[in-house]
């Protein structure tokens, strides 16, 4: 396996780099990415993609022995990076092409936004080996596409393609697959170019409701606090600065 880093201004990219496997993830490839990860912090955006023809196939089980399998290890490992890359102090962008299964759905759902290329293919192909969805694919499908649709996804081995997974509101936007990618580039520099304070503080806003289930008012006095935290920030006072002064503002992150 190999994980490459790649920076263009503000934006850092980590590249999934093991075509001939659909950039499938044995224990070293996960280790790899959670090094890529960490030497990714400092970006004010980070995009996740695959190389080749697939965004991430799973687990590499072609040496996967049942009977001395580590499976507890592995995805010990396996949720331990997916709370680096879901915490990421940035916002992230996924972008989904080809084989997103398994580890590379679990991935996917780990990143802020993800841009969904039209012939990507989603689901959960556990069925053929005996195994369980992992990866935190139940909670997105239950949550998303609801109890029926999840389980016949998960029974019949079947795939969403990138539009339908999109369209059930799985992820952010379906993008034809030749420029998905600069889609995403563009988006993630815009983004990078913003108040990603603010931006930050708003992932952490989404991801209490989400883990916490609170409702409409503790949600109002969270978005109170946040604001009046970012009242006195570098980004806030230059937003409001180049608001009256009829100018681009010039966030710094800060």
């Amino acid at each position: 396996m190999s994980v490459r880093v790649e920076r263009s201004g503000d934006v850092t990219e980590v590249v999934l780099d093991w075509p001939q496997k659909l950039n499938s993830l044995d224990l070293d490839g996960l280790d790899e990415l959670d090094v890529a990860l960490e030497s990714a912090e400092g970006a004010r955006a980070l995009v996740l993609r695959g190389e080749g023809r697939a965004f991430c196939a799973g687990r590499d089980v072609s040496q996967v022995d049942p009977a001395t399998d580590d499976a507890r290890g592995y995805l010990d490992r396996l949720t331990a990076l997916l709370h680096r890359l879901s915490e990421f102090p940035a916002p992230t962008f996924g972008v989904a092409t080809g084989a997103c299964l398994g580890v590379g759905l679990g991935l996917l759902v780990a990143c802020d936004v993800v841009y969904v290329a039209d012939s990507a293919k989603i689901g959960s192909p556990f069925a053929g080996l005996g195994a369980a969805l992992d990866s935190g694919g139940h909670a997105l499908f239950v949550e998303r596409l609801g109890t029926h649709r999840t389980l016949d996804l998960i029974y019949t081995d079947d795939l969403m393609s990138g539009a339908d997974a999109v369209a059930s509101g799985a992820f952010s936007r379906v993008v034809p697959a030749d420029d998905v990618l600069e889609f995403t580039r563009e988006k993630a520099a815009a983004v990078a170019a913003g108040p990603t304070a603010a931006f930050l503080a708003e992932k952490r806003l989404v991801a209490r409701i989400r883990d916490e289930r609170i409702g409409l008012w503790e949600s109002i006095a969270d978005e109170t606090d946040a604001q009046v935290g970012l009242s006195s920030t570098a980004d806030y006072a230059e937003g409001f600065a180049a608001f009256r002064e009829k100018r681009r503002p010039q966030f710094t992150g800060r």
